[in-house]
């Protein structure tokens, strides 16, 4: 009983700070995947109930900042199709693969995460332009992609989503960030269902990180006008990479 309540505890805090680096860096599965490895749950399922619980941030994210997301939605509803059908994909191809190939494909998921994240360190990368051709079909697949791997692992989708959302938008940061919470959110939402009908998901663990992650996406979308997210950021990409690492050791030796 004590191990348990301590667990709980523990996965609330974890799921605070998860919550936080979500809406500063899009970065929270790098935080409460391994929370939920850490109290002894197998990878897959680790990652199906790290999903259910993501759930919640983008609630929280998107609770604090209504006034945004209730001027500009509609223009976003397209988008979400794309990323909402890129969700479903991914989260088949979870339930469709052994949970060893998706153990020896985590370290490099990680590592694409932090390869996306100094991508969301150069500003250029974020101006907004005009697509055409081409581009524009890129566009549209990058926002499938997103939710692809939303899906399928989802750490760092967030990152591809706003840069994609830059392009294809013309709204300030706060509001391309809000709709990225919320999309995410929507995305895992899907995912979820997916994985409540054809595999499990360990509510004991995502009930406690959910309540975590809920509180940090409220609170990250406030702090996101005060945080130094220069050090944020690096700091988050540093965990990246050491975390990589270490699941690569996990996987294959």
């Amino acid at each position: 009983m004590i191990l348990e309540f301590g667990i709980f505890i523990f996965l609330i805090f974890a799921g605070i700070v998860a919550g936080i680096v979500s809406v500063v860096s899009s970065m929270a599965s790098l935080v409460s995947y391994p929370a939920l490895l850490m109290v002894g749950v197998s990878p897959v399922y680790a990652n199906m109930t790290n999903t259910a619980a993501l759930i919640f941030t983008g609630g929280g994210a998107a609770l604090s900042s209504l006034k945004e997301i209730k001027a500009t939605w509609r223009k976003y509803l397209w988008i979400l199709g794309l990323a909402m059908a890129g969700a479903l994909c991914g989260s088949l191809l979870l339930t469709a693969f052994p949970g060893k190939v998706f153990e020896k494909l985590v370290p490099f998921f990680v590592l694409l995460s932090a390869l996306l994240f100094l991508l969301s360190n150069d500003k250029n990368a974020y101006k907004r332009e005009q697509l055409t051709g081409v581009k524009k079909l890129a566009a549209y697949f990058g926002i499938f992609l997103s939710g692809l791997y939303t899906g399928y692992f989802g750490a760092a989708a967030g990152v591809l989503l706003l840069f994609v959302l830059t392009k294809v938008t013309d709204d300030d940061f706060i509001v391309q960030n809000a709709f990225k919470n919320v999309i995410g959110s929507l995305g895992n939402l899907i995912a979820l269902l997916v994985f409540v009908f054809t595999s499990k998901v360990y509510w004991n663990r995502a009930i406690p990180l959910a309540i975590g992650l809920f509180i940090g996406g409220y609170l990250g979308q406030k702090l996101i006008h005060y945080l130094p997210i220069k050090a944020v950021k690096w700091i988050t990409f540093v965990f990246a990479i050491f975390l990589a690492l270490y699941l690569g050791y996990q996987a294959y030796m």
